[in-house]
Order: C-alpha cells, then sequence, then structure tokens
C-alpha cells in the first residue's frame, strides 16, 4: 500500500488549490489528487456565475470575509500570470426603496469593514453613470469585483500541480476515509475495478456536494447536512450594444445566503439572469428532472430541510414559478434593469447546483466551514465565494494539517 505525504480528495478549483500550496510549501513532497469525475472542476467549479467577488457580503470576521479579499486579489494575478481570461468590470447592488436602502446600508457597512477595493455609495445619477440600462434609488458600486472561467483556473492548476511532482488520478472515487493515529488510510475504487487502498499522512477533503457524506464516513459530525440548491442562468441574446458594463446585482435578503437573480456578463462575451435557487432531489441537479434516491432521502430526512422549508415557503414558491417559465425570471431583473426583455431571451439555459450545509436546526449556514478528524481536514461548507477565495482557501486548510 502506498503512503503519501498528502492526498486531496476532489480536484475542484479548492482542491486543486491545496495541491499546488501544499508543493509549493514542501518541494518534492508525494501529492495526491483523487477525483471521481473524469475530468476536474466538474461541478461547482465550472457551473457557476464566474464572478471574482469582492466581500461585500459576508460578517466581518467571518472565513468568508477574510479569505474572499484576500483570494480575490490573488485570483486576478494568477490569472495574469497564466494569461487567463479575467477582466474587472465592476459590479452595482442597487436598491429600489426605502427598505432595500436601509439594507445596502449594512452591506456598505460590511463590505468597508472587511476591506473591499474602491467600494463606494452612489445615488440615482450616480447609477446612471455606472449603468446606463440600470435604475434605482441608491447603489453600492464596486468596481473591483469581476469575472473569469474558473473550469480555466482549474485546468490549469491541475497542469501546474502535475508540473511540479503532484498526480492527478481521475476517475476515482474515494469510498472511505479511515484516520489511525498519525495518519489516514483511503479506499479507492474506479469503474469496474476492486477497490484499493492508500496512506497519507495529511488528508484535505474537498469533495463539494458530497462533502458531508466522506466526512461522516472518517468519524465527523453528521451535522452540518449538504442539502443541494439548483441555481438556473438564462442566457440572453448577443448584440452589438450590451445589456450591462459589469454586473448588477439586487440587495438580497438578509436571511438568505443567496443573492437573487442578477444580470451577469461572462469573459466568453455572454450575458445572463440568475441564478434561482430550488431544493432539488439530486446533487447533480443539472437537469431539473434529475433524481438521485440516496440524495432525496439523505434531504428529506435531515430534520433541517423540514425547518428551512417552514421559514422560507414563500421564498420557495416563487422559485418555483421562476422554474416554470422565464417572464418571472425577466421580471425580477426588470426591476432594476427595466429595458430588459423576454425576448431578450436566446432560449439557452444553464445551471449549476449549490452545495449549501444545513444544520440540523435548519440554520442555513453562511461561512466556510471545515472540520477536523485526526491528521484529516474536511471543508464541510465550500459555496460562494469558495471559487473566487480558492487560494486564500488553501492556505488556510494547508495550516489546518500542519503544512
Amino acid at each position: 500500500m502506498r503512503t503519501y505525504d498528502v492526498v486531496v480528495v476532489g480536484a475542484g478549483i479548492v482542491g486543486l488549490a491545496v495541491a499546488r500550496e501544499a508543493l509549493l510549501r514542501r518541494p518534492g513532497a508525494d501529492v495526491l489528487v483523487v477525483e471521481k469525475e473524469p475530468q476536474v472542476g466538474a461541478h461547482q467549479t465550472s457551473h457557476n456565475s464566474g464572478v471574482v467577488h469582492g466581500g461585500l457580503y459576508y460578517e466581518p470576521g467571518s472565513l468568508k470575509a477574510r479569505l474572499c479579499v484576500e483570494g480575490a486579489r490573488e485570483m486576478y494575478a494568477y490569472c495574469e500570470e497564466h494569461a487567463l481570461a479575467h477582466e474587472r468590470c465592476g459590479k452595482l447592488v442597487v436598491a429600489l426603496d426605502a427598505a432595500e436602502t436601509a439594507r445596502l446600508d449594512e452591506l456598505e457597512r460590511r463590505g468597508l469593514a472587511n476591506g473591499v477595493p474602491g467600494l463606494r455609495r452612489v445615488d440615482a445619477a450616480g447609477i446612471r453613470e455606472v449603468e446606463p440600462g440600470a435604475t434605482g434609488v441608491a447603489a453600492l458600486h464596486a468596481p473591483d469585483t469581476g469575472i473569469v472561467d474558473y473550469g480555466a483556473v482549474a485546468r490549469t492548476l491541475a497542469a501546474e500541480v502535475a508540473s511540479l511532482g503532484g498526480e492527478v488520478r481521475r476517475g476515482v472515487e474515494v469510498t472511505g476515509i479511515r484516520p489511525a493515529g498519525e495518519a489516514a488510510t483511503l479506499d479507492l475504487r474506479a469503474d469496474g475495478d476492486d477497490t484499493t487502498h492508500v496512506r497519507a499522512a495529511r488528508v484535505v477533503v474537498c469533495a463539494g456536494l458530497w462533502a458531508d457524506r466522506l466526512a461522516r464516513r472518517a468519524g465527523a459530525p453528521a451535522d452540518p447536512r449538504i442539502v443541494p440548491f439548483r441555481g438556473a442562468y438564462l442566457m440572453l441574446r448577443q448584440r452589438e450594444t450590451p445589456y450591462v458594463r459589469g454586473l448588477v446585482y439586487p440587495v438580497p435578503d438578509p436571511r438568505l445566503p443567496f443573492l437573487g437573480v442578477h444580470v451577469t456578463r461572462h469573459v466568453d462575451g455572454t450575458t445572463s439572469l440568475g441564478p434561482t435557487a430550488m431544493l432539488v432531489p439530486a446533487r447533480d441537479a443539472y437537469r431539473l428532472a434529475t433524481l438521485r434516491p440516496r440524495d432525496l432521502w439523505e434531504t428529506a430526512t435531515w430534520p433541517g430541510t423540514w425547518r428551512v422549508a417552514r421559514r422560507f415557503w414563500r421564498t420557495g414558491a416563487t422559485e418555483l414559478r421562476m422554474a416554470t417559465g422565464p417572464s418571472a425570471f425577466v421580471a425580477a431583473a426588470r426591476r432594476y434593469v427595466p429595458g430588459l426583455e423576454v425576448g431578450d431571451l436566446s432560449g439557452e439555459t444553464r445551471a449549476g447546483v449549490r452545495a449549501q450545509a444545513v444544520g440540523r436546526d435548519g440554520r442555513l449556514v453562511d461561512d466556510f466551514v471545515i472540520s477536523d478528524v485526526g491528521p484529516v481536514s474536511h471543508l464541510r461548507n465550500a459555496p460562494s465565494p469558495a471559487a473566487t477565495s480558492a487560494f486564500a482557501l488553501a492556505r488556510e486548510l494547508a495550516g489546518r494539517v500542519g503544512l
């Protein structure tokens, strides 16, 4: 049974950044990345909005607040170093009335406390100056927020890990992790093959949508549980005059970790409306018809799911309405970009699934969650802004296992 210095489970952007960090800290170390899919970055990494977040929304002092601001700076530097497409196009968070303006005050407080670069308050005229097609009574402008292709970043990271001497094994699933003393044994299985085993002095698990299952197998608590929320994006027709210059967001509901339907430019030249945030019966429900009995069972039998449903049933009804047709989708975005019409839609839909940790008590966990079991560190909750924070989050995880 081969022994590695470090095994990273999951070849999403965070897992690959952890492997890179380990190799930079310990040149020549035996580092293995194990990924069950045939390609890297197959799930949340390549099924998100592609936004480099500025750190505006997060409670000061939280891991998200600290690691997002650091991570955004490093993400831009990495893209520049490797000639990866990116743009600091800026973002407006638009308030439409007095109630939203009061919530905007809290976002401004958080953004300033978190050190969001260049953050400023603008009035109705300032909104039109930044985004001629947008409207509102006030907004926050975050000029350093940008866009990138995180899938391309992940592929570049995988190549860099290999060049530094690491190994990335695709199409291999980790079915068990058994910490024992100062090492851990991992059970690996490829399609059609018998289970094999490796040992590692340090293990970092970045399994995203399946993080809770591996954590439980390694002896970590059952709480929190991953509950999948599908985010759908409707794509707009391409036209000579862009719909927006940058990114235009509504003021989010402070009770939820979701940011609402926003208008987003992408580095491939497209523009989208979205995402929604609908509870779904599969952790890979990129299509609405996808159902996984085990995923459905684990979601339905988790007490926190029902507590969330009771608290936010009105929100759930709105999400269902948007899933049934594009008019509600467009209406949500037209509140702050009034020129949008249903006829602007191209007919293309994109979707991702957010791995949202939900506590037994019904709490929607709104920070990164890391739990340690001996030499194994589990990233238990890593939704947005995990991709933005990837390099800073990798340092945090590497430090947790003593690299």
